[in-house]
C-alpha cells in the first residue's frame, strides 16, 4: 500500500466535497507552491521513458508464468512512478545525469511494486484490488504473487549494478545505494511497518505510518542525491524530506478513504488534516537548504509536497 492510491484514472481533487479543514490545509500548503513549474508536464514526460525502460527490464522469458505477473505489476496501467519520478529529480538536483538514474529509479519501481503485491496478499492486508483492476494475486493465484515479488526484489539490485553507467557513477555509490533499498524494505524499514500494520499492540500508528509508506519516500530521495553526488548533510535533508512526502500521501489517502485501521480513522479527519499541514511544512523545510541550487533545479521536489497534498491534476499515462 506504499505511496498509493485504489483507483484508476489517476484523477484528483474537485470529486471530494470540500470540508473546513481541507480548505485549510489547501490554503496553507499552496502559499508556498512552486506556482511556475509544471509538474505535470514533467512527471508524465518522465513516465514515458521509465515506462519503456521497465517493459525492456522483463522481458517474458522461460518460464513465462512468472514473468507475466511480475509484468502485470510492474507495468501496470495508472501507475504514478511517484519513486523513480523523485529519485530523478533529486539527482538532477545537484547537476546529475539523467541517464545514471534511470537504472535505479527503475530498480525502485520493481521494489516499490513486489511491496505491492504482498501487501495485497490474503495473508496480509487482502485487498483484492489495486489501482482500479484485480491485484496481482487475484489474477495469478497467491503463490505465484509471492514468487513474482521475490523474483522483483532481486530484479531490482541486479539492474542496478548491471546498468549504471560506471562512467557516471562510482561503485562506492553503487553499493550505497543497493544497502539503502535493503534497508529502505528489511526489518528496520517496510517489513517492520507491515508488522505492525498486522499485529497491532503498543506501537504509535505513526510508527507503522513511518516505516511502512515514509520510508519509499525517504529512499527514494536519497538515492536521487547519492547519484547526483549530495554530501552527507544534503542525504540526510533529502532523507527527512522524503519520509515527510512519503508519509503526506498516505494520510491524505487515509482522509479521502475512511480507512478505519488509518491515521485518519483512529484520531478522526480533523486531527489527520492538521497531520496534513505538519508533514507539508515539514518537508518544504528541509528543501530550504537547496535553494541555492535555483529556483528550476529545486522545484520539482517542492512540487511533489503540493501534489501530495490535493492531487489536483490528472496524469495521462
Amino acid at each position: 500500500m506504499l505511496l498509493s492510491a485504489s483507483a484508476t484514472p489517476l484523477r484528483f481533487g474537485g470529486h471530494v466535497p470540500e470540508k473546513p479543514c481541507r480548505m485549510r490545509m489547501k490554503q496553507a500548503i499552496r502559499s508556498s507552491s512552486s506556482n511556475n513549474f509544471d509538474l505535470r508536464t514533467y512527471w508524465t514526460t518522465l513516465i514515458t521513458e521509465i515506462n519503456q525502460k521497465l517493459d525492456e527490464a522483463i522481458p517474458v522469458k522461460y518460464p513465462a508464468g512468472i514473468y507475466e505477473a511480475m509484468r502485470y505489476s510492474v507495468l501496470a496501467k495508472g501507475a504514478k512512478r511517484a519513486p523513480p519520478v523523485m529519485c530523478v529529480a533529486a539527482c538532477e538536483l545537484f547537476g546529475g545525469d539523467r541517464l545514471a538514474a534511470f537504472p535505479t529509479a527503475c530498480a525502485l519501481e520493481m521494489v516499490h511494486a513486489a511491496s505491492l503485491i504482498h501487501d495485497d496478499l490474503p495473508c496480509m492486508d487482502d485487498d483484492p484490488v489495486r489501482r482500479g483492476k484485480p491485484s496481482n494475486h487475484t489474477v495469478f493465484g497467491a503463490d505465484m504473487a509471492i514468487l513474482a515479488g521475490d523474483a522483483l526484489f532481486p530484479l531490482g539490485f541486479q539492474h542496478i549494478v548491471s546498468l549504471t553507467p560506471p562512467h557516471l557513477v562510482p561503485r562506492s555509490t553503487i553499493l550505497r545505494l543497493i544497502s539503502e533499498i535493503a534497508r529502505t524494505v528489511g526489518s528496520t524499514g517496510m517489513a517492520a511497518g507491515q508488522y505492525v500494520d498486522l499485529e497491532g499492540g503498543p506501537f504509535p500508528i505513526s510508527f507503522a505510518q513511518e516505516k511502512k509508506f515514509g520510508a519509499m519516500g525517504e529512499c527514494s530521495a536519497v538515492c536521487g542525491g547519492l547519484l547526483g553526488g549530495a554530501t552527507d548533510d544534503e542525504l540526510q535533508s533529502l532523507r527527512l524530506y522524503g519520509r515527510a512526502v512519503g508519509m503526506l500521501y498516505q494520510v491524505v489517502d487515509d482522509i479521502r478513504d475512511d480507512d478505519k485501521k488509518s491515521y485518519a480513522g483512529v484520531f478522526g479527519s480533523e486531527r489527520a488534516m492538521e497531520m496534513a499541514d505538519e508533514l507539508s511544512v515539514k518537508a518544504k523545510k528541509e528543501l530550504q537548504v537547496f535553494d541555492k541550487y535555483g529556483d528550476a533545479s529545486v522545484a520539482p521536489l517542492y512540487s511533489f509536497v503540493d501534489y501530495a497534498a490535493h492531487r489536483d491534476f490528472l496524469l495521462h499515462v
